[in-house]
This record gives structure tokens, C-alpha cells and sequence, in this order.
């Protein structure tokens, strides 16, 4: 038989029960089955159609097919109970000691069930598995993130690489996101030289996460 890598295997989750794919907990009240998995080619398409949906309300950056097969490893998606994709998201991993959640969107016909905070929490447990000890968002649901255990902090602390899609965004002259990073205190610091910082007047790019 051969074993899969961890990060491959589908597993299904029950109320009350934990995902033994990623540790996340899904509490009782939810869908009586769901699943958050590593996204495959197939879902490509689902997955531009929702955050594309999201950014024609002018919350996140539209992606093409080209972009997201060429970081199609960093999504993970939501199922629900009849096996549609309805949530999304992606960890982008952007220097040895901080990664970036990115593309974090629901299918509108499913908002208010709890689904973004689960992808979120994937986030938080895929940053733990690859050792990052912070994970930050760039976001205008700012109370979302606190719940989470988000702290606000400024712009200008966070690297340069942060900012490489600033060239596509809409706002890059006048962006009003806001920069929120939660740290990992099980997971040990990683001693490397500091990314780029940010330089003073580079304009911050819009990629917002939804409050569910």
C-alpha cells in the first residue's frame, strides 16, 4: 500500500470531531460533514469564480487561471456536505519566519457559517506543520482577525516581498488596508537575516480577507 504525505490525504470530518488531515476542530452545530483539503487542478475554475465574485465588490484582487494554477499549492478549499467547493484560501509562504494568508473567500450562498474561520485555522495549522512561527493578513475585518488572535500592526514592519502585487492594485496609491499578524509561540524562532524591510512610500497592496 502506498501512504500518501500527510498534506495529501482527504480526510473527512464529523461534528464534534477533529480533521486528522490538518487538527482543526469542527464545532457542534456546523455541516454534518465537511472537508478542508489541499485544492487540485479540477477546483481551479470554483476557485477563481469565488474570489472573483469578491473582487468585483472591490474586496480582494481579481486572480486569472495563469495565477492561480502557478500557486495552486498554496490553496486549500471548503466542501460542504454534497461535495461542492464553496470556501477558499491560500498560505503564502513569504520569508523563513512569516507566511501571509491570502485569496480567503466564501461562496456568498454560504457566508455566516463559520466557514471562513475554519479555513483560517487551517492557515494558523499548515504555519505550524512548516515551522513559521508568524502568519499575517492584510485585511479590512479587522475584528474577524482578533478573534483569531490577530494583532494589529504597521504596515511598515512587514517585508517588501509583502508588496509584490502592488502593480495590479487598484489602491496602490492610497491603500486602506490593514496589516495583522499573529504569532506562534510553539512553534521556535528561526534565526536568518531579517526579509527587506518595506521603504517609506511604497504603496500597500489590497488582498482582504472576508469576515464570515
Amino acid at each position: 500500500m502506498i501512504l500518501l504525505p500527510r498534506r495529501f490525504r482527504a480526510v473527512w470530518i464529523t461534528r464534534s470531531k477533529i480533521s486528522r488531515a490538518n487538527n482543526v476542530p469542527i464545532p457542534a452545530g456546523s455541516a454534518t460533514a465537511t472537508m478542508i483539503r489541499p485544492a487540485t487542478i479540477h477546483d481551479v475554475p470554483v476557485i477563481q469564480a469565488i474570489i472573483n465574485s469578491h473582487a468585483e465588490l472591490g474586496k480582494m484582487l481579481f486572480k486569472s487561471y495563469a495565477e492561480l494554477y502557478e500557486n495552486l499549492r498554496d490553496f486549500a478549499v471548503y466542501e460542504s456536505d454534497d461535495g461542492q467547493v464553496v470556501g477558499c484560501v491560500a498560505l503564502a509562504i513569504i520569508w523563513a519566519d512569516l507566511a501571509e494568508i491570502r485569496s480567503l473567500a466564501v461562496d456568498a450562498r454560504y457566508q455566516g457559517r463559520g466557514i471562513g474561520r475554519r479555513l483560517t485555522e487551517w492557515c494558523i495549522e499548515e504555519a505550524r506543520r512548516l515551522q513559521i512561527r508568524r502568519i499575517m493578513a492584510l485585511t479590512y475585518e479587522q475584528a474577524f482577525f482578533e478573534k483569531m488572535g490577530f494583532v494589529v500592526v504597521p504596515k511598515e514592519n512587514l517585508p517588501l516581498k509583502v508588496w509584490s502585487d502592488c502593480v495590479r492594485c487598484p489602491k496602490r496609491d492610497g491603500c486602506d488596508e490593514i496589516a495583522m499578524v499573529r504569532e506562534l509561540p510553539d512553534v521556535p524562532m528561526m534565526v536568518m537575516p531579517p526579509a527587506p524591510p518595506t521603504p517609506r512610500g511604497v504603496s500597500i497592496p489590497v488582498l482582504p480577507q472576508e469576515e464570515d
